[in-house]
């Protein structure tokens, strides 16, 4: 089993900036790929940015160059410093990792909970 949990969404205002974090926890072997997608209202889920294991990076057009994702492999989690925030950047946010758990093989594709980001005008 494992565990992917975020923090540090909240309601901030336009131009302002937000941390998320998402730790995995459980029997975890190694992480690969792990990413940030987000999911406002009536839209479909989409993917915010990725990082693989050894730190390369992928951003979606709309936050590059405004949110920056990080990981420590050391402690399984993985950030996300929104910088420059617009109202258009207001969702669900959802953690996600590529994992292997001990003792099984192949990649379990798993999910955080989610965590709200509210950016006003």
């Amino acid at each position: 089993q494992v565990q992917l949990v975020e923090s540090g969404g909240g309601l901030v205002q336009a131009g302002g900036s937000l941390r998320l974090s998402c730790a995995a926890s459980g029997s975890i072997l190694t992480i690969s790929t792990m990413a940030w997608y987000r999911q406002a209202p009536g839209k479909q889920r989409e993917l915010v940015a990725n990082i693989s294991r050894g730190g390369i990076t992928n951003y979606a057009d709309s936050v590059k160059g405004r949110f920056i994702i990080s990981r420590d492999n050391i402690k399984n989690t993985v950030y996300l410093q929104m910088e420059s925030l617009e109202p258009e950047d207001t969702a669900v946010y959802y953690c996600n990792g590529l994992v292997v758990l001990r003792g099984l093989t192949g990649l379990r594709n798993s999910w955080g909970q989610g965590t709200q980001v509210t950016v006003s005008s």
